[in-house]
Formats: C-alpha cells, sequence, structure tokens
C-alpha cells in the first residue's frame, strides 16, 4: 500500500518562504509522476507542480519563478520550495503521485494522495 505523508506547512507573512515534503513509503516513486497540488475550501483542487520520470517539470502559471519542485533521487521524497508567499498562496497542499501515462503534466488522474499540509501567508 503506497503511502504518501505531507509536512512543511505552516504560517508565514507576505514575502517569505517554505519547503512542503513528501515522504514516500510502500513503493518508491523512483520513476514516477509525482505533483503538488492545493485547495482552497469551496474551490476545485488545482495542480500546482509536477515532476516526471524524466524530470521535466511543470509549473502553475501562478506559481512560476517562485514556486520549485524537487525530488531526492531514490525517489523518497518530494518538495516544493516556495518562495515570495502571497496571500493568494494561502491553501491546504497535497503531494500525489502515479497519474497514468501521459498525464503528469496535465495534472489529471494522480492515483495516490497524501493528507495534506495547511500553508497560511498573511498580508
Amino acid at each position: 500500500q503506497v503511502q504518501l505523508v505531507e509536512s512543511g506547512g505552516g504560517s508565514v507573512q507576505s514575502g517569505g518562504s517554505l519547503r512542503l515534503s513528501c515522504e514516500t513509503s510502500g513503493n518508491r516513486y523512483t520513476k514516477h509522476c509525482m505533483g503538488w497540488f492545493r485547495q482552497i475550501p469551496g474551490k476545485e483542487r488545482e495542480g500546482v507542480a509536477s515532476i516526471d520520470v524524466d524530470g521535466s517539470t511543470t509549473y502553475a502559471d501562478s506559481v512560476k519563478g517562485r514556486f520549485t519542485i524537487s525530488q531526492e533521487p531514490d525517489g523518497s521524497t518530494l518538495y516544493l520550495q516556495m518562495n515570495s508567499l502571497q496571500p493568494e498562496d494561502t491553501a491546504m497542499y497535497y503531494c500525489a503521485a502515479e497519474p497514468p501515462l501521459g498525464y503528469c503534466a496535465r495534472f489529471l488522474e494522480y492515483n495516490y494522495w497524501g493528507q495534506g499540509t495547511q500553508v497560511t501567508v498573511s498580508s
């Protein structure tokens, strides 16, 4: 059974930084797509960043140049470095893994999800 556990969320002021982590267990995703999503209550979940098996990355326009997705070489841990945080980045952040082939950068149909970690940015 695959498990994903996020950590690193918290409260910061506008302009601050946070780094989220996602530990994997069960099956190590050394060669699978993984991604970060976020959701505000009452709104649809949105894809934030993904990293595919070849290391290629995709970012939502709203976070380009501010967020960076990365992972350990063995795929055990996924990261999201978030800089220049703004109040509109406030959300619950989730890591996810293993969408069908070709769906990684489209942020669709990820099969495994973590429980989420809250990020709150105050102005």
